[in-house]
């Protein structure tokens, strides 16, 4: 059983002793929390709340809504919905925050309950702490039985926020339906099979293949869209000559493509594409995380614009592109952030900019694809022993390319031309993950055997 405590939130694993799995026990505490911190920082007694549609939703959810229901605050409940749907609503009705209950990409054993703040945005480094000191101490009063939170069920929010998507206005139905899209579509069984197509549907998409919508949770694969993952809905593109797969996860904030050929567009690609079109038609920054592919980089560089990179997690992004001013960024990971609609990485968003994108440009998505910088990433990590110094570690690498463009605001990311090496220490365990690019698998391969080689050397020094 695992439970980890973070800054965003609380999640880990169903069932367990209190304190060792996501219980019944650890799901009360933290809410209790979040809703006295929450309602403390804005006054307001409302919160919203909604759910993927993993096993152990409606039990999360259930115990989630009474709590702040104890706590005298009144719940808006979207029930089965997505993160950015809940991101777009918690602004929209004025509420203190919101509770995303959803793990994400994680198996169905995991569970979580993501965090915002007013904005519908995740809270803060700071807020986080706050939480979490709260939860530590227990420091929380409930509501007399005169004064509990009232429970307010609404499924409206499925429309509203395809209506938003419709609205904005780089999003071209007419140009999209013209095209007569054949679509192939993969939600792994959760809330996607809901909201994917109703949105396609609102686009003008007539034809689409529907594979895993059924919310019920029980995943057909791993939910995380990786290309190993996605061998179905490939397969499904091929089958059905249809023009363009799409993939989510579990709570519709991450995206990505299959061409026409079934082979994979790539989920780093999701962001360098829509970044692509926004560019064409507005001028401004973009930013990703250090670890996302140089290719977002380049494509807002060719549009005569400035690129800035993040430290990795969407929290970090968000402010990032506050900072300069971005227009549009996100994550390598298939998550789009399109502050025009809001905050957050949103599936819904992605697609719809996607499809006009694809659409007017007019060839085959395999094409478009090509029309990008080809560059490959790789993943490796190394782990060390609990005792070892990984910040000297760090700073000795730094030392040894001191010459080369580098960035220390999250690890230590090293620049060779348009080859880079991200390396950054795990927060939970005592492990040194490396990122590389280069233009080709071997280049990359080789620029992180490089960087392993000169972690041993200097471990060796120390013996």
């Amino acid at each position: 059983m695992t439970l980890i405590k973070s800054i965003s939130g609380i999640r880990g694993t169903i069932g367990g002793a209190a304190g060792e799995g996501l219980t019944p026990l650890d799901i009360v505490k933290f809410t209790s929390a979040y809703g006295s911190w929450a309602v403390k920082r804005s006054g307001v007694k409302k919160i919203v709340v909604g759910r993927d549609a993993r096993i152990s939703g409606s039990m999360v959810n259930n115990l989630v809504i009474g709590t702040l229901q104890g706590l005298g605050i009144d719940v808006i409940d979207l029930g089965l919905s997505t993160t950015p749907t809940v991101e777009v609503a918690v602004p929209d009705e004025k509420a203190a925050g919101g509770i995303i209950l959803t793990a994400s990409h994680n198996p169905k054993q995991w569970n979580a309950l993501k965090l915002l703040n007013e904005k519908g945005e995740f809270i803060s480094d700071t807020d986080g702490k706050e939480v979490l000191d709260i939860a530590e101490r227990s420091d929380f009063v409930y509501a007399d039985v005169n004064d509990l939170g009232k429970h307010i069920h609404d499924d409206s929010y499925l429309q509203k926020h395809i209506d938003k998507v419709l609205a904005l206005p780089l999003v071209d139905v007419e140009v999209i339906k013209k095209a007569n899209f054949k679509v192939a579509i993969d939600c792994v069984n959760s809330t996607g099979g809901i909201f994917i197509p109703a949105l396609l549907k609102a686009l003008g998409v007539q034809t689409i293949y529907e594979l895993y919508c059924e919310p019920d949770g029980h995943f057909p694969h791993n939910p995380e869209p990786l290309p190993e993952n996605l061998v179905a809905l490939s397969k499904e593109v091929t089958s059905k000559n249809a023009d363009l797969g799409i993939a989510v996860d579990p709570d519709v904030d991450r995206l990505c493509f299959v061409c026409e050929d079934g082979s994979m567009f790539g989920e780093e690609y999701t962001l360098v594409a829509v970044a692509d079109f926004v560019l064409k038609h507005t001028k401004g920054n973009t930013v990703s995380n250090l670890s996302s592919t140089r290719a977002l980089r380049d494509v807002t560089e060719n549009h005569g614009n400035e690129y800035f990179g993040a430290a990795v997690g969407e929290v970090n992004v968000v402010n990032k592109m506050k900072e300069v001013n971005a227009i549009i960024g996100g994550e390598g990971n298939g998550g789009v952030i399109y502050p025009e609609s809001h905050y957050g990485r949103d599936a819904l968003v992605g697609i719809a900019l996607f499809l006009t994108h694809l659409a007017n440009y007019g060839k085959p998505v395999s094409v478009l694809r090509k029309s990008y910088p080809g560059y490959f990433i790789s993943k490796n990590k190394i782990t060390l022993t609990p005792e070892m110094d990984i910040d000297s570690l760090l700073l000795k690498v730094e030392e040894k390319y001191h010459k080369q463009p580098h960035s220390t605001i999250d690890g230590l990311k090293i620049e060779f031309d348009k080859q880079w090496v991200h390396l950054r220490k795990s927060n939970t365990e005592p492990i040194i993950r490396i990122y590389s690019e280069g233009d080709s698998e071997t280049g990359a391969d080789g620029l992180a055997n490089k960087i392993i080689a000169d972690i041993k050397e200097i471990l060796n020094l120390n013996e």
